[in-house]
């Protein structure tokens, strides 16, 4: 059995940065611990992440307690947004369509078919690279809605929608091979993301 610990990052402060390096907010630097407490006792024998800030940033406690490298993998990073994506008043009309419509997206943006593609092939090969152990994962919302969506058909658009505002959140999900034999959530820190995702 190999198990897959998913940590959605902590709070960001859009107010500072690039989509790539948005720092936690001072209440994500907080949340992250609660996530670091949950992994606590678990003996996890890899670290894998998303590049971006925010989510190397939410997991790094976990890391130093465990002792652990941290691996980054593009392959991990949030859905590609275009320039005019903060801007929208409608976000949820959205994300409504980017999931109805994969191969709809932003002007300058990614499809959800195409993070979800990029975001199973990084799974894929942590599971072939890491079987039998416990692979702690840095992620993002929609990158991991896409990852939770395609091991398990009935995580919709609405699944995506309850748990856009959880920052923190922490899922694990087991493994025999590439076959999903289950998943558990593990935390939820409910947090404002000011619209943001």
């Amino acid at each position: 059995m190999t198990q897959l610990y998913f940590v959605r990052h902590a709070q960001p402060d859009y107010r500072t940065g690039i989509d790539s390096t948005f720092p936690l907010s001072e209440e994500g630097r907080q949340d992250r611990l609660q996530a670091q407490a949950i992994l606590h006792a678990v003996p996890l024998t890899a670290a894998v992440s998303s590049p971006y800030r925010r989510s190397l940033d939410t997991i790094l406690p976990i890391v130093e307690e465990h002792g652990l490298p941290l691996e980054t993998d593009e392959r991990l990073r949030e859905r590609d947004k275009g320039p005019q994506f903060y801007g929208k008043t409608n976000k949820t009309a959205f994300f409504r369509r980017l999931w109805a419509e994969p191969d709809f997206c932003d002007e300058g943006g990614e499809t959800f078919l195409s993070c979800q593609r990029r975001n199973v092939s990084a799974v894929r090969e942590i599971l072939s690279r890491y079987p039998g152990g416990r692979v702690l994962i840095g992620t993002h919302g929609t990158a991991l809605s896409t990852i939770l969506q395609a091991y398990d058909p009935s995580f919709t658009v609405d699944s995506f929608f309850r748990i856009i505002d959880e920052m923190p959140y922490v899922i694990r999900l087991d493994f025999e091979g590439e076959i999903i034999q289950g998943m558990e959530e593990l935390l939820s820190v409910h947090k404002s993301c000011h619209g943001q995702q």
